[in-house]
């Protein structure tokens, strides 16, 4: 995590120099007390020592100040360097995931993935903010207690000392069981949160099969374990604060005895024994703070962890390091031998070869699992083949840059994914330049302008998480006034109609008639009615092109595609 903290060294270095003033005026009080009872031994008047009583007060009332003043600018100027190193990390992580594949999101779930973003980064703020001055200063003090003592009376000091052997043994081990102890509670916190995720983005399904005693039963299960290792930690931690006290109070135990007796006897004066008392209250307090330190520390050290176990993803699909940007492609798609599979044991795709020329319409077809919507997602690289070459206008797609190939390729899928925020929000994801005109000038196209206009404050209608009050012909036909208004020259068209009645799938029909004008078009359907007219028509099995031509050649072959066409229509007549 420590390149994050870079950009904020100026900070971070006055931090410490604060941290170092709050330190030294801390140690600073001690000392002016012991100087204040030396002059009292003393035994003379006022007149005699009464100005330098008067310099030593005034001098530790400035110590106070300055000590209040650096604890301010410790405390301030920390949470500057501790949010903004959360915003960088945040940023960091999120433009990471952008980059990962899709199969980087598919082998994960959401759940998990948002704690990442949100809570592991949070928990790193007290760490950076409160824990590390704290750590500074503490260590500091630690140190100038030391050598305070020792230039006290070195006996003394290294009698004082006996009991940190135990202490240091006591705080490692507590240490070690409290680091474990949060470290499966949070565990067991994001496998709550990522069934609380699932459970609240299907709650439609689980009202409609009555499985709310289910689910009431699985969150109570994992929340009550989490409560279980959670108490641990924290009786652990609450255990930690009282043993300290207790190897301090021997060191106070030694100092009052030893002290008391070298007092006695003439060879400790009595300023330096009550230097030494006080002293050793701030030399344990340290020591104290780490119990309180503890559970943050650990929190911030396990987001750690995780935020970087994210970071060390590499992304399956990447900029290769000499990219070439294409500008506007012609809009030939081939695929070369292509082998692929997301289990490689399991191939979806073998030896397959298509070739799509520009401007040209071709259909794929085929069982369920015969490869349709792999293909579809090599040609914008969500993912690699196995072996063979995915080639745009005759260059090898792994050449090309992502961001310069994808703006080459327009997507309508299945099932349209709408952001919360208005419609016109959603529509620019398209083409972020667009202006109004060109907006509605794609919607119309797309045969949504009619009911945008009729929503309550047409294109400026929140349509709510996920477009839920929107139906789904009016989801299409926003997906394609989307891919209208991106303008690109390859169009996948994946199932773009499947989830509609007949009259709404005609109208969407009419709309993608429009959208394909001039435009390479690789079209996937179960229904055979709707690509019919397409230019050529590749028929799939067994991850491979079965048989190839337009709709009249493949049914005069009498073969898979004639089978699936006789069983279509023959099951709706």
């Amino acid at each position: 995590m420590l390149p994050f903290l870079k950009p904020h060294r100026l900070h971070v270095a006055v931090v410490f120099l604060c941290a170092v003033g709050a330190t030294a005026t801390n140690l600073a009080g001690p000392w002016f007390i012991r100087s204040l009872i030396g002059l009292l031994e003393g035994g003379e008047g006022w007149s005699a020592v009464g100005q330098e009583i008067s310099w030593l007060v005034l001098a530790l009332v400035g110590a106070f100040v300055f000590r209040a003043g650096f604890v301010f600018l410790v405390g301030y100027l920390a949470h500057i360097v501790a949010w903004n190193f959360v915003s960088d990390v945040t940023v960091a992580l999120y433009d990471h995931l952008q980059r990962q594949s899709l199969r980087f999101f598919s082998d994960r779930q959401t759940g998990e993935m948002l704690p990442r973003l949100i809570k592991d980064t949070t928990d790193m703020e007290p760490f950076v903010a409160h824990d590390m001055p704290d750590l500074v200063m503490n260590a500091l003090t630690l140190v100038g207690i030391t050598a305070i003592f020792f230039s006290l009376d070195p006996v003394l000091a290294a009698l004082t000392l006996l009991p940190m052997p135990f202490l240091v043994i006591f705080v490692i081990s507590s240490g070690s069981r409290m680091h474990s102890a949060f470290k499966s509670a949070r565990e067991r916190f994001g496998s709550l949160s990522a069934l609380l995720q699932d459970n609240l983005s299907g709650i439609k399904e689980i009202q409609v099969f009555n499985g709310e005693p289910v689910e009431h039963r699985r969150v109570e299960g994992r929340a009550r374990r989490h409560v279980r290792d959670r108490l641990e930690a924290n009786r652990i931690e609450a255990a930690y604060s009282p043993g300290v006290e207790l190897i301090a109070g021997a060191g106070l135990v030694i100092v009052a005895f030893f002290g008391g007796r070298a007092a006695l006897t003439g060879s400790l004066a009595v300023g330096d024994l009550v230097a030494f008392i006080l002293y050793l209250g701030l030399f344990y307090e340290p020591l104290r703070q780490l119990a309180h330190m503890s559970e943050s520390f650990h929190e911030a050290l396990t987001g750690a962890r995780h935020v970087c176990e994210v970071l060390g993803e590499e992304p399956e699909v990447k900029d290769p390091p000499r990219g070439t940007d294409p500008g506007r492609t012609r809009g030939e798609a081939t695929l070369e031998n292509v082998e692929f599979g997301y289990d490689p044991d399991q191939p979806v795709l073998r030896d397959l070869s298509l070739k799509v020329e520009p401007g040209q319409t071709v259909a794929l077809v085929g069982p369920t699992g015969a490869g349709k919507s792999t293909i579809a997602g090599l040609i914008p690289r969500f993912h690699d083949p196995l072996g063979g070459r995915v080639l745009i206008d005759g260059t090898d797609v792994r050449d090309m840059r992502l961001g310069a190939l994808r703006r080459n390729v327009s997507m309508v899928l299945q099932d349209t994914f709408l952001f919360h925020g208005t419609l016109r929000e959603n529509l620019r994801l398209g083409n972020r330049d667009a202006t109004d005109e060109e907006l509605e000038s794609a919607a119309k196209t797309a045969g949504a302008d009619e009911f945008i206009r009729r929503l309550p404050e047409g294109y400026d209608t929140e349509i709510g998480e996920r477009g839920v009050r929107l139906s789904g012909g009016q989801k299409q036909r926003l997906a394609i006034a989307r891919a209208v208004l991106k303008d690109a020259p390859i169009l996948i068209l994946d199932e773009a109609t499947s989830a509609v009645d007949t009259e709404t799938e005609a109208r969407i029909q009419d709309a993608l008639g429009k959208l394909m004008e001039g435009r390479t078009a690789i079209v996937i359907a179960h229904r055979l009615s709707t690509i019919r007219n397409a230019d050529k028509i590749a028929v799939l099995e067994d991850g491979a092109v079965a048989e190839l031509g337009d709709h009249g050649e493949l049914m005069a072959l009498n073969g898979l595609y004639r089978r699936l066409y006789d069983r279509q229509f023959g099951a709706a007549a």
